[in-house]
């Protein structure tokens, strides 16, 4: 027996429990505050340029680029079919060159569209524009006078003195500011100035970890890595002008060592899986299912992301950023309608990448009017688990500020089961109306929910008294 319970201590005693990898603890001198960046900030809809250009890339495209006529295109599209439910933005993505073409060194040009036309075409539509660019990027020549000081930006690069976490690396791609370097602060104000008076407000950052330790768990090292300290600094400016300026920033690729201490604390939303790439049921919760990693991507698959960092989210806290959806790569209407629920169950944004013409018949499922209540509403769920290997992960819930409920009962199997939750058991007392918020019916009065839920889909009900 005592050799029984050394192995069910070392191995587990149930065949659920998964280790939790959590990226390390490094300690940092005091951080800054940067006072109400999460306060009455709620996920954004939008719609995103990314499976246009990823597809570009598949198909060998050497410079990608989007035409005029194709803007006119996408843009009609997001107006008409996307903008009356509440999605309000286009933002651009990588793969497209990103130029600085006047005196001020900032991004200028998206190929071959300035920013300042770009942003006249959406606003004639009702819609805004998002840009993906990040604040550590130096896209101008060295000579560019930093506005505000005798520094060019020459001086923000790296100068060979400052200690780094792979000596003798080159940066790959990226020429990046140096935050302890002369200049960066108000170089990174003078960006988010720039993108303000563009009329931008939401700016997508990508690439942290490759500035933090110049490191990525899938490529190895990229990078020269200019430490936890630089990261932290350069984070902190990044909050205060982005507060200043009214921009909602978009943290990407970070790898939230100790707890996201730094993300949670300066970004309004964070990603928590790996790229979108092909999409489907893979990238919501097949890939690499149950398991997590201690540097960036910490999780494989949405599902696993969004329990893995739930504990970090709420209403005024970090939101929880799951990637673009492409829903014309899911095989069932199951499949699209778990997609659509996690992020709303989550607090995330719900990030469209369909195209006019690979949508098909899938925007009603961006469209359910009734599940984009929550996002309204800046609602945020929580896992029954926030372990991986739990199966109690599968069962949401969280509370309206009307003093509602929604719950959302998840099956990742690739057969139906039968899901079933008592209120109870999630802290809602008593009998209460249960509305299905996929089926748009009513079912009665309850002390819990019991269903039947097909391979990959899920019910989501909401609770009145």
């Amino acid at each position: 027996m005592t050799i029984a319970l050394a192995a069910a201590a070392l191995f587990g005693s149930c065949k659920d429990d998964v280790e939790m990898k959590y990226p390390p603890k490094q300690e940092l001198p005091e951080l800054p505050i940067v006072e109400g960046i999460h306060d009455n900030v709620k996920a954004p809809l939008y719609w995103s340029v990314y499976e246009y250009c990823y597809e570009q890339e598949r198909q060998g495209v050497s410079t990608i680029d989007i035409t005029p006529d194709e803007w006119d295109k996408m843009i009609d599209f997001v107006a008409t079919d996307l903008k009356p439910y509440g999605y309000d933005m286009i933002c651009t993505d990588g793969f497209i060159a990103m130029l600085s073409t006047d005196a001020s060194g900032y991004m200028t040009q998206y190929g071959s569209i300035s920013l300042k036309d770009l942003v006249a075409k959406c606003k004639a539509k009702g819609l805004k524009l998002g840009v993906y660019d990040n604040p550590l990027w130096i896209h101008g020549p060295r000579e560019t006078k930093i506005e505000g000081t005798n520094y060019t930006f020459a001086d923000l690069y790296y100068d060979g003195k400052t200690e780094v976490q792979n000596p003798g690396v080159q940066d790959t791609w990226f020429h990046w500011a140096v935050a302890e370097n002369p200049g960066c602060k108000e170089y990174i104000d003078g960006f988010f100035k720039h993108y303000k008076n563009l009329g931008v407000d939401f700016i997508r950052m990508d690439f942290l970890s490759w500035y933090e330790d110049g490191k990525d768990r899938g490529m190895g090292i990229v990078g020269r890595g200019y430490g936890r300290e630089s990261y932290a600094r350069a984070m902190a400016y990044i909050a205060e002008a982005a507060k200043k300026y009214g921009i909602f920033t978009s943290l990407v690729m970070p790898h939230m060592f100790n707890d996201a201490e730094v993300e949670a604390r300066y970004g309004n939303m964070v990603r928590i899986v790996c790229d979108t790439g092909g999409g489907g049921w893979w990238h919501c919760s097949a890939q690499d299912k149950g398991k997590s990693y201690t540097s960036w991507p910490n999780c494989n698959n949405q599902f696993d992301g969004f329990v893995y960092w739930s504990h970090i989210a709420g209403r005024n806290k970090v939101i929880l950023d799951g990637d673009f959806v492409r829903l014309n790569k899911f095989d069932t209407d199951a499949e699209k309608q778990t997609e659509i629920s996690l992020q709303l169950m989550a607090g995330g944004p719900v990030a469209a990448a369909d195209q006019y013409n690979t949508i098909g018949d899938n925007t009603k499922f961006y469209t359910n009017s009734e599940l984009l209540e929550l996002n309204k509403d800046g609602f945020v769920g929580k896992p029954l688990s926030d372990k991986l290997g739990n199966k109690k992960n599968e069962i949401w819930y969280g509370q309206m500020t009307n003093g509602d409920y929604v719950v959302g009962l998840f099956n990742r199997s690739d057969n139906a089961a039968t899901v079933a939750v008592s209120f109870k058991e999630l802290g809602i007392e008593g009998e209460w109306k249960v509305r299905d918020l996929w089926k748009h019916a009513d079912e009665g009065t309850a002390s819990s929910v019991n269903a039947v839920v097909p391979a990959h889909g899920c019910k989501i009900v909401r609770l009145k008294k």
